[in-house]
């Protein structure tokens, strides 16, 4: 196999990986035949957090998976967050816990709220899992006071930032990773928050300084959404990649201020072509909903609770009008990014959000008409990044290169389908793509799965490990089947 690291992949790479497609096609289908995973947990003394309630729903589900190597993809997978990146502690006396991406020793605000998010529903019966959960949160809100327009933080609050963005020419701040501004970084935090306390009860979490930091987040977008001139975030960088720096002094490429909240980045840590991302700004809706929920129920910030509430309301009158785009096959569906003057960008990436995972971030029903209607462009030849090769068919995105398959993506397509035969195909393309690992990875070759994009990806590992406990629950038929039925499908 050929792990390639995040920084270290160059898009000439898949152009070689193309040349072995002949033995790659072939490698495939008797690796699928003769499929055996290792169960790679660390041991159980090297793990960083054990939680009883996790490691009971791990025994139940691999109970009704008769496929072994998908069973023991799930074994490694669902705890890989807690078996490898966490690091509880304390904070003046409060819980804290800091989460690293996997290989890259910092903590991204998305990452971090993606990584964890799938626990929530077993907290409340495991007072450890929930008093980390709440140092997450804690720990995040910390993070958003010392720079809201950072993604990434570093493990030291002093500590310099990530050795790729030293040189970055934008505002420093002590203890700042990377400071690429993106709308998504701070929605993240919210929806693990709300659901903590969804899930939970418990209001511990949401103290003065968790107020402080709401508050920052609103005025953020607020000030994002350039209507007072182009704000006080720019950033540029000196890189041969166009998308890791930004256009006109390092304010991005020029968008009319309708309502949106200007994005300079998407959760790719890619910089968005037309300032006004969409998947985002519809993520920002619901967040701001369930901001002001939390506000007014937990809070007690009727002020705060309006604020959110009448951002939310104004950024989708302005989707509804600026959002939207008439693609010729699909019809009307919602864009990747506009500017506001009637440019639109129709794509979609791998990461969320985008616009395959929509529903997953609560922003419309799987059965939305127009959602679904985005879906099939998204899924389709018709999006410039969806990939279909001899080993499986899925999204990718700029980050990692032209047919580069992310599997968050296939695991995104199986968490927004209501047909088994598809999460079925989507299980099995998942289940034979890991390099003989028993983990997902950031992206893979479509002809050849032994050429991937970074072997500890905690986020994606996660997500699929919420896939098969939410299948297991709400569609267990789809497991159907033992070895060899999924290698003949």
């Amino acid at each position: 196999m050929v792990a390639i690291s995040r920084r270290a992949w160059m898009p000439g790479a898949a152009a070689l990986a193309f040349t072995a497609h002949a033995w790659a096609e072939e490698a495939l289908v008797a690796a699928a035949k003769e499929l055996e995973l290792p169960r790679a947990r660390p041991a159980v003394g090297a793990r960083h957090f054990t939680s009883e309630a996790v490691e009971t729903v791990i025994q139940q589900v691999k109970k009704q998976i008769p496929d072994v190597p998908l069973a023991t993809i799930f074994e490694n997978c669902f705890p890989n967050t807690l078996d490898t990146t966490v690091f509880p502690g304390s904070y003046e006396g409060k819980p804290d816990t800091y989460i690293v991406t996997g290989d890259i020793d910092a903590m991204w605000l998305r990452d971090s709220s993606a990584q964890v998010t799938p626990y929530l529903a077993l907290a409340k019966q495991d007072p450890r899992l929930r008093e980390l959960l709440e140092g997450v949160i804690r720990r995040q809100a910390r993070m958003i006071l010392i720079d809201p327009y950072a993604n990434a933080f570093m493990r030291d609050s002093a500590a310099p930032p990530l050795k790729w963005a030293v040189n970055d020419k934008t505002k420093h701040y002590p203890g700042v990773g990377e400071r690429k501004w993106e709308v998504d970084s701070l929605c993240y935090p919210i929806r693990l928050a709300y659901g903590y306390w969804q899930q939970t009860g418990d209001t511990g979490p949401f103290d003065g300084q968790w107020k402080e930091a709401a508050w920052t987040i609103v005025r953020t977008f607020r000030a994002q959404q350039r209507k007072q001139g182009r704000g006080p975030y720019s950033f540029q960088r000196e890189s041969e990649t166009p998308t890791d720096t930004l256009a006109l002094d390092g304010f991005g490429n020029p968008a009319i201020p309708v309502g949106m909240i200007f994005s300079m980045f998407r959760p790719s840590d890619d910089a968005c072509t037309y300032p006004l991302f969409v998947p985002a700004n519809l993520f920002a809706v619901v967040s701001l909903g369930q901001l002001s929920a939390l506000a007014s129920q937990v809070l007690k910030d009727a002020k705060l609770a309006g604020e959110a509430n009448a951002l939310a309301a104004e950024i989708q009158t302005a989707l509804d009008q600026y959002g939207k785009t008439k693609h010729a096959k699909y019809g009307e569906i919602w864009a990747y990014e506009v500017d506001g003057y009637g440019n639109t960008l129709m794509m979609d990436d791998a990461n969320a959000p985008g616009l395959l995972s929509l529903p997953y971030l609560g922003c419309c029903g799987i059965d939305d008409p127009f959602y679904k209607r985005t879906r099939q462009f998204v899924l389709g030849e018709a999006n410039p990044y969806f990939f279909r090769g001899t080993a499986a068919e899925g999204v990718g995105g700029p980050h990692a290169g032209l047919n580069m398959i992310w599997p968050m993506s296939i695991i995104m397509r199986a968490l927004t389908s209501t047909d088994d035969a598809e999460i079925r195909e989507c299980l099995r393309w998942l289940r034979n793509t890991t390099a003989g690992t028993g983990f997902m990875h950031e992206s893979f070759q479509k002809d050849d799965p032994q050429v991937f994009t970074r072997a500890w990806f905690a986020w994606a590992n996660t997500l699929f490990g919420e896939l098969t406990v939410r299948l297991a629950s709400e569609r267990p038929q789809v497991f159907a089947g033992d070895s060899g039925y999924w290698t003949g499908i």
